[in-house]
């Protein structure tokens, strides 16, 4: 995720101080993540070095000044160019389970016991996602079935690759 182009696209609503970018932040994407002041500080720095953003005000507050930042038109610019761009897609060529099944074939370990050991974690998550989306508003709901297809397609690698698991061990020592 981009924190700077997600936080410029919740200044296109408005103005903002820091801590409402960061309210606003974790109520719509921090669900798991809440992001920290500091980051939210030191982004707004680069987008006010780089001219994405600028400080609509300053107030008085107990601590530090309040600054209240805009979005610049350079700015709006830079998010729509980033909204309209697809996404790469992650082909997961070097997936880290790959590298550890191959490793504890190459070190003669028992690679199906590690993919029954990922399956039931896998499996585990699944059930958690399923009772989270299940209670969730539908924001929740999306996010729960974005991770959830991932982790079928991921359950299906692990079926097909315990299939395979004889032919690659010979693979590999050949």
């Amino acid at each position: 995720m981009s924190i700077s182009h997600t936080l410029l696209g919740l200044l296109e609503a408005g103005p903002r101080h820091g801590y409402d970018l960061k309210r606003a932040f974790d109520a719509h994407f921090g669900q798991d993540r809440p992001l920290h002041y500091g980051q939210v500080y030191s982004t707004m720095s680069r987008l006010l070095k780089h001219g994405l953003v600028e400080v609509e005000g300053i107030e008085p507050g107990d601590g530090p000044e309040r600054k209240r930042y805009a979005i610049t038109d350079a700015g709006v610019t830079d998010v729509e160019s980033w909204l309209t761009s697809p996404e790469k897609p992650e082909p997961y060529l070097h997936s880290v389970l790959y590298t550890k099944v191959v490793l504890a074939l190459l070190t003669g370990r028992d690679a199906a016991v590690l993919l029954d050991t990922q399956r039931a974690e896998h499996l585990r998550l699944m059930r958690e996602l399923t009772r989270r989306k299940t209670g969730g508003d539908l924001a929740d709901q999306l996010i729960c079935d974005h991770a959830l297809f991932h982790l079928e397609a991921d359950l299906r690698w692990l079926e097909l690759t315990t299939a395979r698991l004889d032919r690659l061990a010979a693979e590999i020592r050949s």
